[in-house]
């Protein structure tokens, strides 16, 4: 369906629609600047009543105590209906993202695998008995936590809700779900899907709001078991330390300025295409974006050139997120636009060279005309050294500029290129681009990040963790560690000797003092 202009969007309780008490969000289309829905947020009173809905529904046990085939077919019946629904929704993901929908129309059909991986895992999962001494049988169980709370951010607001809700509906958990105030318009239609494939009412909940209200009201519950959360670090720091303070579980993924290596052993244009890629994917709004890349000196001139004629083969193409011919959308909104162009124009005024790009896009798309001064649109952008100016100096070498942006450097030997790649406090993503096998294996194995590519860039699948260190996160989501994330171990003894075993060995308090077992 085509979303009318100003259409309203109500939260999801309970398995219905429902009006908010806080002020409405205004949802913006960031290639236009216009308002094309508004959207009802939560109040800390509306929050309460969210959060009591769903301990209610955990505690019935309907979807908690469900046996594990239930909830395996739901998950599966949701795949189907998600495969019904994509136009619509990959429709309104565009509008609310302004991510280019050649994008969308690669990324959204994937998010199918998530519902079927962790439909299969809780068919076939297996219980542990341990090898407790004594007759002693002793398995392991793993029981929901109850009431969790998540929060997405605005770069992919499908892809990175469907990774966290997977696991915790898997395990049986109740949901309440509080997406980006930026763009929370298909977690709502993702709630009238679920309950179109028979999730019961009240197991999954979408307050809209914003994180000061909707966001501080939920993780202070104290109701809530985990708080699962992708965004920056700072917010990280302050949910987690709420979290801890209620004693609830914490997932957090958080910022990146993942290092991207080039070694002299690789195919030239294979490499530019997979660093535009790896740089450019989502304007550069992703937490995994190669932002720093690293060159061997060799190679530099040429890497420099190559990129140069991509990048601004790139910016050639732009044009409306809504044309499958446009390579790159806007940034999400002008307070991104403007943090982009403050790192830019630190590194420029600090003499730096601009290779290309670094100026916000005023002009007429030569695409489709597209007027880029109504929305936040920036060009791909590549820094280098200046003579006079390092560009490691720079605040952009740093910090997280979260747009599609990408400064290079050089180096001469493999240690020099380890000792930048980590000289960041994140370890998120990283990767590295070499032929040579055994470079490979030394090389990932001494960076610092939570996932590593070889060759490649972006790959992510349902079974893989992902996840970071240092100021990156805690714990991560996929495959099956984000289920027992979402779970409590129940160890179960049982003591299985006869009568008269038991009173030969257990009885404690016996008269004398003869030898006794303890444990």
């Amino acid at each position: 369906m085509t979303q009318q202009s100003h259409e309203t969007y109500s939260m999801w309780v309970e398995g219905k629609e429902v009006a908010g008490n806080a002020e409405q969000l205004g949802i913006e289309d960031p290639a236009t600047g216009e308002i094309f829905a508004h959207c009802h947020a939560a109040s800390a009173e509306d929050v309460e009543h969210a959060v009591q809905v769903a301990q209610k529904a955990f505690r019935s046990g309907i979807w908690s105590k469900a046996p594990r085939h239930i909830r395996a077919d739901t998950l599966d019946k949701i795949a189907e209906l998600l495969t019904k629904k994509m136009p619509s929704l990959i429709e309104l993901e565009v509008r609310q993202t302004g991510r280019a929908i050649r994008e969308m129309n690669a990324q959204v059909p994937t998010l199918v695998k998530w519902f079927k991986y962790y439909a299969s895992l809780i068919r076939t999962e297996e219980r542990s008995v341990l090898p407790t001494m004594g007759k002693l049988h002793n398995w392991i169980d793993r029981k929901p936590l109850g009431v969790v709370a998540q929060i997405t951010p605005f770069n992919h607001p499908m892809l990175i809700a469907v990774k966290k809700i997977t696991p915790a509906l898997a395990a049986g958990n109740s949901i309440v779900l509080k997406p980006s105030e930026l763009t929370p318009l298909t977690s709502i239609e993702l709630g009238k899907l679920f309950k179109e494939a028979g999730l019961p009412d009240g197991v999954f909940n979408v307050l809209p709001g914003d994180g000061i209200t909707t966001g501080k009201a939920l993780v202070e519950h104290p109701l809530i078991k985990k708080v699962d959360v992708t965004g920056g670090t700072p917010a990280g720091r302050a949910i987690g330390a709420i979290a801890g303070r209620n004693l609830a579980a914490y997932t957090a993924e958080l910022g990146g300025k993942a290092p991207l290596i080039v070694f002299e052993q690789v195919h030239v244009d294979l490499v530019v295409n997979g660093i535009v890629f790896a740089s450019f994917i989502a304007s550069g709004q992703t937490c995994v974006a190669a932002t720093r890349i690293i060159v061997q000196n060799s190679i530099f001139d040429q890497m420099v050139e190559k990129l140069k004629s991509k990048a601004q083969s790139i910016e050639r193409r732009m044009g409306s997120p809504k044309n499958v011919e446009s390579m790159m959308g806007p940034l999400i909104s002008a307070k991104q636009l403007v943090n982009v162009r403050t790192l830019v124009d630190d590194a420029v005024e600090a003499g730096v060279e601009v290779i290309t790009g670094a100026q916000r896009m005023t002009w007429n798309s030569v695409l489709d005309g597209t007027d880029f001064s109504k929305g936040y649109f920036f060009p791909p952008t590549i820094l280098a050294d200046s003579a006079r100016k390092k560009i490691v100096d720079t605040r952009i070498w740093k910090e997280e500029a979260f747009g599609p942006v990408i400064v290079v450097v050089g180096f001469d030997t493999e240690e020099e290129a380890l000792e930048l790649a980590n000289d960041s406090e994140f370890g998120l993503g990283a990767a590295i681009w070499t032929q040579d096998l055994s470079q490979a294996f030394r090389v990932t194995e001494s960076i610092e990040s939570g996932i590593c590519w070889v060759n490649t860039h972006h790959r992510n699948d349902p079974s893989s963790p992902w996840g970071g260190i240092k100021s990156s996160g805690v714990g991560s989501e996929n495959g099956i560690d984000a289920y027992h994330a979402y779970t409590s171990p129940k160890s179960t003894i049982i003591n299985y000797a006869t009568a008269e075993e038991g009173l030969a060995s257990d009885d404690w308090f016996r008269e004398g003092t003869g030898e006794v077992r303890y444990g």
